[in-house]
């Protein structure tokens, strides 16, 4: 595979801000073609957390009531599964529990089932369920977060969804030791009707989860979950660990149960992960995914074919956009996910579910058009331009 070129061909010279107030020139480059997958046998399950385009126009007052645009938001899922990714429907990436509650996350989940029976090859699809319904008080009760999971379970089940079990608030604030994350799991995995894959979302991505699995010490944390998954290794496809941290998924995975698999929630780490080493390797269910389509794709059908370098060399690139979209306070990356398939063209307007749009500054958004160009990643860099212009004019800066 060819090296990603250093001399890349100009495109356009616009004027970027900097720190320090002043303005900056910066020459967009010419974006890369990421190889198309082969279409031939995968060596890694490979999920995308897929983000939702919002209404700009729907009479709804954004912080308090979802209104999703349907066309955009299912046209973005046949672009990630012509990419040959699969989905990971209605989980943090789109915005649950930061703008999309449970009712309109159903929705969501159920027209995207129906858009998978219509391919002719069935896509990978798996949906997040959890408590984000039931609102957490002093008196909620662990049979109250059963009840809960119990409800969302269920309704994706009987629109065929198969089951990703996110992370719960409610669990978090109503559990007193890490007995209480055994009673609940115990109960929910005993009725589900398929393997599930489990989600440990990390403190970093929702500070509400801190102390999950009834420890603030993520190693602790790891022994409970471990003993959960060997009970219910049968109803348990893998789990997915979104902590940051290499190290913590590579010791966790070396000690899950035979046959199980680890899907990788590091954004920050994902190609040596994916990679693996003599040891084992990390499927990948992640949300960095999602901007990063193409090369994610590209990269999987290099690493396919036996080409680990042509891996890393797609790869490697776009490590510092990623780490950059989630850097702290990483509850906001879903800013930087919409505002890159904004720029890309694949919905018409910067405008999200509660408002999140303002979660990020100008600098973080100048700083993200300049990795995003580096990776190669703007498809169409006139037009990015075009779409940079209007949303930094509303800040201020004239580029």
């Amino acid at each position: 595979m060819t090296a990603w070129p250093h001399d890349r061909a100009q495109i356009a010279t616009i004027r970027l801000p900097r720190a320090d107030g002043s303005l900056e020139a910066f020459s967009v480059g010419s974006p890369r073609a990421f190889p198309h997958p082969a279409g031939g046998p995968a060596v890694r399950i490979a999920y995308a957390a897929a983000h939702v385009v919002a209404d700009p126009l729907a009479e709804a007052d954004p912080w308090l009531t979802p209104a999703i645009d349907w066309d955009a938001t299912l046209a973005f899922r046949q672009h990630l599964w012509d990419h040959g990714l699969g989905i990971a429907e209605a989980m943090d990436t789109a915005q649950r529990g930061m703008g999309l509650g449970w009712p309109t996350a159903l929705e969501l989940i159920k027209r995207t089932v129906a858009a998978a029976q219509t391919r002719a090859t069935p896509p990978l699809l798996v949906n997040g369920v959890g408590t984000d319904h039931l609102v957490p008080t002093p008196q909620t009760t662990l049979t109250d977060v059963i009840a809960a999971y119990e409800e969302q379970c269920a309704a994706v089940e009987a629109v065929g969804g198969r089951l990703v079990l996110m992370a719960s608030r409610a669990l978090a604030a109503a559990a007193r030791g890490p007995e209480d994350y055994g009673t609940v799991y115990d109960r929910i995995l005993a009725q589900v009707r398929a393997p599930v894959l489990i989600h440990w979302l990390g403190e970093m991505f929702d500070p509400a989860l801190a102390g999950y699995w009834g420890h603030t010490d993520h190693m602790a944390a790891m022994d409970v979950c471990l003993d959960i998954l060997a009970r219910h290794a049968t109803k348990v496809d893998g789990i997915k660990i979104s902590l940051l941290s290499d190290e913590k998924e590579i010791a966790m995975r070396h000690r899950l149960p035979a046959g199980m698999r680890m899907y990788t929630g590091d954004d920050f780490n994902y190609p040596a992960l994916i990679a693996g080493d003599g040891d084992g390797y990390s499927d990948a269910l992640l949300g960095i995914f999602d901007p990063i389509a193409p090369a994610a794709a590209g990269a999987l059908s290099a690493l396919a074919a036996g080409d680990t370098a042509g891996f890393h060399d797609i790869f490697t690139p776009t490590v510092p956009l990623s780490r950059h979209i989630f850097r702290a306070p990483t509850r906001f990356y879903k800013t930087g996910v919409v505002f890159l398939a904004y720029l890309n063209g694949f919905q018409t307007h910067f405008t999200m579910v509660g408002g999140q749009e303002s979660a990020r500054s100008t600098l973080h958004l100048a700083e993200l058009f300049r990795l995003a160009d580096a990776a190669g990643l703007l498809a169409h860099p006139e037009r990015a331009i075009t779409r940079l212009r209007p949303v930094m004019a509303a800040r201020g800066v004239d580029i």
